[in-house]
Parts: structure tokens; sequence; C-alpha cells
């Protein structure tokens, strides 16, 4: 990938598409407010007052759940990507939950 995000920043991959456990394909306004993707790449983490760096929680390759209207749209080599800051999380998913 060509971009390295800073501090606490990172990049997710969106999982636009959503299959119920039958296999119907769901339409985006049928969709929850919150959105799923795959984070891609993390920043170092964020600077502390005291000079150290506190770590981010994810890490590439998890599954993520963040607001609809959070981060910034990116295209890189003609694939669309978010540019989200940590705090914009709000959950990790476990891997077992993941419908492909």
């Amino acid at each position: 990938m060509d971009i390295r995000p800073l501090s606490d920043h990172i990049v997710v991959k969106p999982i636009s598409e959503e299959k119920t456990v039958s296999g119907i394909v769901l339409p985006d306004t049928a969709k929850d407010k919150l959105q799923r993707a795959e984070v891609v790449a993390v920043g170092s983490g964020i600077l502390l007052d005291n000079g150290l760096r506190a770590s981010l929680e994810v890490t590439v390759g998890e599954v993520v759940l963040f607001r609809s209207d959070a981060g910034q749209k990116v295209r890189i080599n003609d694939t669309d990507y978010l540019l989200l800051r940590e705090g914009d999380l709000v959950a990790v998913l476990a891997t077992a939950s993941v419908v492909a």
C-alpha cells in the first residue's frame, strides 16, 4: 500500500456488501448506521504529554465497526479506502462473526 497513516489514524477498506445467513444481499438502504471495514494500516499511536506513544488498540487485518459519517474517503490505485481516527471506531468484530 502506498499510504502510511500518522499518529492515531488508521486506514480501512470498507466491506460494502453484506449478506444475511440465508445469502440475501442487503442494499445500502437496509444497513444499520454502523459500517464495517477491514483495517489495512495503522499509525504509530498518539503522542502523550510525557513524550511516550500510546499504541493503538486495533491491528491490521481486524474488522471494525464505525459510524457511517466518520472518516475521509481516499482512492489509492483505483481502490477506495477510509482514513479514520481510532476514536471513530466503535468496536472490533471477532473473526468468527465476519461473513464473507
